[in-house]
């Protein structure tokens, strides 16, 4: 008998679901906390428990596949490594687009010369020599490379030998831009490729600790890993292309979704620990994003479900508003619940909070704490983050012990911003804690830390709260509201219709609360969801209810609900693809741009075959290397064609293989 093991990492939890594979239904699931700077505790206590639960012998497991929201998390967030961008071809100025500026985050840039055109052809040569030299006057703290060339999907030439250099010279890992997407846009293409550099190490810190510990268990089955689109990737590729597991978790709650509750149309909300996800159920498929994966502020090249992403979870940070009224506002940073905390160093902060809970004014950071992420003292800290760091080596602190003055606050979030450290504070998790709705960690610090959050004042002078438990369910109506919000944006903008205002603005319009509110005057206004809600994660039954009542829409929170990502992450696909153009450089002359250069043919259809056959193989070639042994190919041509005089001229083709099928399925 055979069995799949599902794996999901998320902010807080992780999670492994065992599927028998023969009846195709849940053996059992287990969750573990995420551990950090150590993945590989939380994966090992998830999957240990899974498999000891199920009675499954590890030779019995015969796929293991991984989905992950770490990586939307870190774009959400702003977090992750210090790359450095060698931007070949461009323009300073181009810097500006695409958001890559941003995206950056004051990270180093080496600007160069050469680059090729539209027809592939060198425009001016590398000189490796000029990048060999900047390389040496990089600071220290650099943990990737991302290099992007001008029309280097036409000729990957200056990327291919810009990387060869840098691998060599340091030793670090290098993202190419053409090895992300084949579409035109540089800056675009660059943006995709700097966030991939910020990922790899997070992402393979990962599959080295699901990989890890299942070699040490017994278990030799491959591993997968969820990509954005939901398909099923193999680890090696993942860790090559981290970026295409941004989106991986909620693709992953997509499948699980569907396959638990069998719903055809819905909205899928997926509530984290960091995010809510929301994405379309259409037929009983997810609708994939043509304009590329969009994660927080930016807009990559990575196909991937149509999935709108909120910094908004259960353990997102509890803000009091300015203004005379002061009311909360959630996320969308994330913090670590003090709850939590509380049970995993309880002398720290219960000693903290009765401190604050004997003065009449404490101080706003009285129930905030600092944690540090780091195995090792990172490198390329500035004096002021040393400082910080230096205080958190011995472990967690009060945030007045961890920063001793207002200089240093920057560091600190700078150190948070890289994910080598992290705020504990109050979250929704904490306020379901003095409710009584979970029981999971320490419920008595929750309610200390509430009371202390009380005594903060609005722009009136009025207390934030009367009692913790007033307080606390203040915070989860705000959580309700916010994810009405996100549902009633993601829904305009679904509905195919031009209601001239933005799904956010018709969200938040006085006619939508009115609607939602069942007016009744001169005026009568109705409005719901045409579609059900499926209520996804592990505090969806602890929230959802509200957020289904106001919408006037079913909610259904199914079985599994918590580990839906973990199910949906062993019930997909493998799905490998390659693309390329054949682009006219003149009359009877057709280009086929391939990764090793461009090909010269004489006709069309010659250009077109080859490009095909290639890509033919190339697709194969990865889905077989993925364990696919049935593979079923399909082609997409999207030819480009001017009619001039009433004849067509070719301007350009774009050739798409898929190759898919089922991972094979195999002991032994």
């Amino acid at each position: 008998m055979a069995y799949l093991l599902g794996v999901d990492t998320g902010g807080t939890y992780t999670d492994a679901v065992v599927l028998d594979e023969a009846t195709d239904r849940v053996v059992t699931s287990a969750k573990a906390l995420t551990s950090r700077p150590d993945l590989a505790i939380g994966v090992g206590q998830a999957i240990d428990a899974a498999v000891a639960e199920a009675s499954v012998a590890p030779a019995e497991i015969a796929m293991v596949s991984l989905s992950t929201t770490l990586a939307t998390n870190a774009l959400v967030e702003g977090q992750g490594g210090r790359v450095c961008l060698v931007f070949i071809g461009f323009e300073p100025a181009e810097l500006g687009r695409a958001g890559l500026t941003e995206a950056l985050r004051g990270d180093p840039v080496v600007v160069l010369a050469g680059g090729h055109s539209h027809a592939g052809g060198e425009k001016v040569p590398l000189d490796l020599a000029v990048l060999e030299a900047e390389l040496g006057r990089l600071e220290p703290g650099i943990t990737g490379f991302a290099v992007a060339a001008s029309f280097a999907t036409r000729n990957p030439a200056h990327e291919v030998a810009a990387r060869d250099l840098i691998r060599r010279v340091t030793g670090k890992p290098v993202t190419c831009s053409h090895e992300l997407s084949n579409a035109l846009g540089g800056p675009k293409r660059a943006l995709t490729a700097v966030l991939n550099a910020r990922l790899i190490g997070m992402i393979a810190r990962l599959i080295d600790a699901c990989e890890g510990h299942l070699a040490r268990i017994g278990v030799h089955a491959r591993l997968m890993v969820v990509r954005g689109d939901g398909a099923l990737v193999s680890a090696a590729v993942a860790r090559e292309k981290p970026i295409e597991t941004i989106l991986s978790g909620p693709a992953a709650s997509i499948a699980g979704a569907s396959w638990l509750t069998g719903e055809k149309d819905a909205l899928v909300s997926d509530i984290g620990g960091t995010t809510t996800d929301v994405c379309l159920l259409r037929d009983g498929r997810p609708m994939i994003d043509p304009q590329g994966a969009r994660v927080g502020p930016y807009r990559t090249m990575v196909e991937a479900v149509a999935m709108r992403t909120w910094g908004l979870g259960g353990d997102s940070e509890v803000h009091v508003m300015d203004g005379l009224n002061g009311g909360l506002r959630l996320g969308p940073r994330r913090l670590m619940p003090v709850s939590l905390l509380a049970r995993q160093h309880p002398a720290l902060v219960h000693k903290a909070l009765d401190l604050a809970l004997a003065s009449d004014v404490p101080p706003e950071d009285a129930a905030r704490f600092v944690l540090p992420l780091w195995a090792t003292v990172p490198e390329g800290l500035d004096p002021r983050e040393a400082a910080v760091a230096a205080r958190l080596a011995g472990g967690p602190l009060r945030l007045n012990d961890a920063v001793r003055s207002r200089v240093e606050g920057p560091a600190l979030l700078r150190l948070v911003g890289r994910g080598l450290a992290m705020i504990a504070g109050i979250t929704p998790s904490d306020a379901a804690h003095v409710l009584g709705r979970v029981d999971a960690w320490d419920a008595g610090a929750a309610h200390k830390a509430l009371t202390i959050f009380t005594r903060r004042r609005n722009g009136r002078g009025d207390k934030i709260g009367a009692t913790a438990e007033a307080l606390a369910q203040a915070i989860v109506d705000q959580l309700t509201a916010q994810t009405v919000d996100c549902l009633l944006e993601a829904a305009f903008a679904e509905d195919g219709q031009d209601f001239g205002e933005t799904g956010s603005n018709l969200a938040k319009h006085a006619l939508t609360r009115a609607g939602l509110d069942r007016h009744r005057g001169v005026i009568e206004v109705d409005l719901r969801l045409g579609v059900p809600v499926i209520g996804l994660g592990a505090s969806a039954a602890s929230y959802y209810g509200a957020v289904g009542d106001r919408l006037h829409t079913r909610m259904i929170v199914p079985d599994h609900a918590g580990v839906a990502n973990a199910i949906g992450a062993v019930v997909g696909q493998v799905a490998m693809q390659a693309s390329g153009t054949v682009t006219s450089p003149g009359p009877g002359a057709f280009a086929v741009h391939l990764p090793d250069g461009p090909q010269r043919f004489a006709s069309r259809e010659s250009a077109l075959e080859a490009l095909e056959s290639a890509l033919t193989a190339q697709a194969s070639a990865s889905a077989r290397n993925a364990g696919v042994e049935e593979i079923r190919l399909t082609v997409d041509r999207a030819i480009r064609e001017v009619d001039i005089e009433g004849q067509p001229m070719f301007i350009e083709a774009t050739v798409k293989v898929t190759a898919q099928g089922r991972p094979r399925i195999a002991l032994g």
